[in-house]
């Protein structure tokens, strides 16, 4: 007999397919928010989408942090939270991609326990097996994201940010880090870069794929899954043909939703994502990037442990019967994207350096096909060189 827990987030709403600038004032106005602050990249700042929003918001803006780069340094975090207490922000607003999300939702964490310095951030890291951070009754102040990407980082709890100097992810979880509203205008993706952009997307076939494929599946996380593959197959390809076209860039936007959702029954990801956060931590590869090398060599090294549930895999790319290894490395390559290590100026002798940074947590102890240690996962990563 199946049994579980299915855990929603705090999320309230997702408002789909009407203009940013038209639907930011209106959920600040609900959440009743008097002074917000506007989280953003210094790429975005001098966007329409950032100056309608702005203009949107009138008075209620109290100012503007563009300092979060990619991959979220701790730094930035600390930096970020400072400012909202100096112009006593009372709502948080991201406007941008995954670390945009994660940094704010990081930010919060800093606000709620009083987190001024990076040792203190670091230190607030979940250790190994430890749950989400306990919910306290300071933990009062909340965000909205309108997102710019396809990373889905906007519908989880979670949030991933970088320890430079050490090189490695941070991963931290509370039950309010997830944004109160989500936002989600497609015309807001128009000015995303176009690789980062199907990159992206890429990143939300991983989810699809990994929670289709995983340890542990749930009815509610195959249909979620499956159906997200199938939208990112027909649409991700549709953005690159038609870039002005904003229907293909809406289903994209929620299959990626779809992706985030088929976790809510505890369904873990896998090696793919695991890599990701090593090649992202380690390397600084772009997260999108990642999982466009990640995920065709960890369906091959799963192959023989989960090769009949991943014909479905195929079928939705539209190749049924055909390896799904190599239909993934097709599509990715479709898109133009990179799809080996050495795309991305990784040598193979590297390999077994990244594979030491494997520490035995995370997704990659829940691939379907044990990872039993450095050894294992290089393996993996050969099938990317």
């Amino acid at each position: 007999m199946l049994t579980g827990t299915v855990q929603w987030t705090a999320q309230e709403r997702v408002v789909h397919g009407k203009p940013a600038a038209e639907v930011v004032p209106a959920e600040i106005e609900r959440i009743g928010a008097k002074r917000v602050l506007l989280l953003t990249t210094q790429s975005l700042t001098g966007s329409r989408l950032i100056r309608d929003v702005t203009s949107a918001l009138g008075d209620r803006c109290v100012g503007r942090f563009a300092a979060i780069r990619a991959h979220s340094p701790r730094e930035a975090v600390i930096a970020g939270a400072a400012f909202a207490r100096e112009v006593e922000a009372d709502h948080l607003l991201a406007v941008g991609g995954g670390s945009v999300v994660d940094a704010t939702k990081t930010m919060l964490l800093a606000l709620w326990r009083g987190v001024r310095d990076v040792d203190a951030l670091s230190a607030l890291a979940p250790k190994r097996g430890a749950g989400p951070l306990a919910l306290l009754d300071s933990d009062r102040m909340r965000m909205t994201a309108v997102p710019t990407t396809l990373s889905a980082a906007e519908f989880t709890n979670g949030a991933g940010i970088s320890d430079v100097q050490r090189k490695v992810k941070l991963s931290f979880s509370h039950p309010r880090m997830a944004p109160i509203a989500v936002i989600l205008d497609p015309a807001a993706t128009l000015e995303t870069p176009m690789e980062l952009m199907l990159s992206t997307g890429m990143r939300a076939m991983d989810h699809a794929v990994e929670r289709w494929c995983s340890i542990r599946p749930h009815p509610l996380g195959d249909g979620l899954a499956i159906q997200a593959m199938g939208m990112l197959a027909e649409n991700l390809p549709a953005i690159k043909a038609r870039p002005d076209d904003l229907e293909p860039r809406l289903n994209c936007q929620l299959a990626a939703w779809l992706t985030q959702l088929s976790a809510a029954p505890g369904v873990p990801n896998g090696a793919s994502h695991g890599i990701g956060y090593i090649l992202g931590g380690y390397a600084g590869v772009p997260h999108g990037i990642t999982s466009c090398i990640s995920l065709a060599a960890t369906l091959e090294w799963n192959e023989p442990v989960n090769g009949e549930r991943q014909r479905a895999v195929a079928e939705k790319l539209g190749r049924p019967g055909a390896r799904p290894c190599d239909v993934m490395r097709d599509f990715v390559k479709s898109l133009g994207l990179p799809t080996r290590l050495g795309d991305v100026g990784i040598a193979a002798d590297r390999i077994p350096e990244l594979a030491r940074q494997y520490d035995g947590t995370g997704p990659i102890a829940t691939n379907p096909r044990p990872v039993r240690g450095a050894d294992d996962l290089a393996e993996i990563l050969k099938l990317a060189v």
